[in-house]
C-alpha cells in the first residue's frame, strides 16, 4: 500500500459500497465509514470499520475518501451539505468518486474539489457486490496521471482491471457505454423469450440454447442459472440493482447523447419499456427482469 494513503474512508454503504468496504477490511486496510443510517452499516462496524458521525468528520480522519452514491443529487448533498465532505480542511486529500452519473457531474465535482485544495479521481466500477468481494470489479478511471497512480493500490484491491481513459469525465463516459449493452440486453432477452413462450420449452433448456448461440453474451453464460431460477419463479436472492436504477442510467445515456449531438434509438426503446414497468415492484434484481418482462408481455396479449 502507498505509505501516504494509510487510511481510507467510504461514504455510501449500499450493497456495492458495503462489499467494497468489506473487501478493503479483508485486505487489512483501515476503513472509516459513514452512512445516513448507522444501523445499515452495523455489519461493517462489526467487521472492524470505524464509524464516523458525519462526512466532514470522516474527511478529517482519513487520507483518501471513496464515495459510491445513488445519483448527482446525492453526491451534491454528501460533498456540499452542512456537514459534507468538503466543509472542513481538505488540503492534500484525495477523493475517489465511484458513482454512475453523467460526465458533466464528475467534471463539476472535480472543479469544486480542486478549489478546496484537494484532488479527485473518478472511478465508477462494473460488477456486483459478489465480484467486489472477490476483487474482480472493473474500474473506469478518469483523472490526472499522478493522482491515479496514488490511488491505484487501493483500486487494485478491488479490481481485476483498471482502465485509465483520460481526465475526469472520461470514466463516466466509459461506464455509461459499458452499461448500455447490458441494460438493453435484458429487453432483448425478454422479447426473445416471448417468441418461444408458446412452445413451452423448459427454461433451463431455452437459456442453454440462447447462451450457446452466436448472440449469447458473456452475461448470459455467467447468470444463466439465476435467470432459469427466475423464470421458474424461484427465489434468486437479494437484489443487486433495481428497475429505478436502470432507468436512471438509461436517462443519463440519453442526455449524454444529446450533449454529443446524437441519439440512441435502442436506449429510447428500452427506456420506454422500463417505464411501462414502473407499477411493478422496484426491488428487482437484473436476473429477475426477463421473468418480469415476460409476465408484462403476456398481460398485454
Amino acid at each position: 500500500m502507498n505509505d501516504s494513503l494509510k487510511t481510507v474512508g467510504l461514504v455510501g454503504t449500499g450493497k456495492l459500497g458495503s462489499a467494497i468496504a468489506q473487501r478493503l477490511i479483508e485486505r487489512d486496510q483501515r476503513v472509516y465509514i459513514w452512512n445516513r443510517t448507522r444501523d445499515k452499516a452495523q455489519d461493517l462496524i462489526d467487521l472492524g470499520a470505524v464509524w464516523c458521525n458525519s462526512p466532514v468528520d470522516m474527511t478529517q480522519q482519513v487520507d483518501v475518501v471513496l464515495s459510491i452514491l445513488t445519483d448527482a443529487k446525492a453526491i451534491d448533498e454528501v460533498y456540499f451539505g452542512s456537514d459534507g465532505l468538503l466543509t472542513g480542511n481538505n488540503k492534500n486529500k484525495i477523493f475517489v468518486e465511484m458513482s454512475t452519473v453523467r460526465p458533466e457531474s464528475q467534471v463539476s465535482l472535480n472543479q469544486r474539489i480542486l478549489a478546496k485544495g484537494a484532488r479527485m479521481v473518478e472511478s465508477p466500477v462494473g460488477g456486483t457486490s459478489v465480484t467486489a468481494l472477490k476483487g474482480q470489479l472493473m474500474a473506469m478511471v478518469g483523472g490526472l496521471d499522478e493522482d491515479v497512480e496514488k490511488v491505484r493500490p487501493i483500486l487494485s484491491h478491488l479490481c481485476r482491471r483498471i482502465e485509465h481513459v483520460g481526465p475526469v469525465g472520461g470514466g463516466a463516459s466509459l461506464k455509461l457505454a459499458v452499461n448500455l449493452p447490458l441494460i438493453v440486453y435484458w429487453q432483448a432477452l425478454a422479447e426473445a423469450l416471448t417468441l418461444v413462450d408458446h412452445l413451452n420449452i423448459d427454461p433451463a433448456r431455452m437459456i442453454s440454447i440462447l447462451s450457446e448461440s452466436s448472440g449469447g453474451p458473456n452475461m448470459l453464460r455467467i447468470r444463466g442459472d439465476a435467470i432459469v431460477q427466475s423464470l421458474n419463479k424461484e427465489d434468486t436472492g437479494p437484489a443487486h440493482f433495481t428497475i429505478s436504477t436502470l432507468t436512471k442510467d438509461l436517462k443519463a445515456m440519453r442526455e449524454e447523447a444529446k450533449v454529443l449531438g446524437t441519439s440512441l434509438p435502442l436506449v429510447e426503446a428500452a427506456l420506454h419499456s422500463f417505464e411501462n414497468l414502473s407499477d411493478q415492484p422496484h426491488k428487482v434484481d437484473g436476473i429477475q427482469l426477463p421473468a418480469l418482462w415476460l409476465q408484462h408481455f403476456r398481460s398485454k396479449h
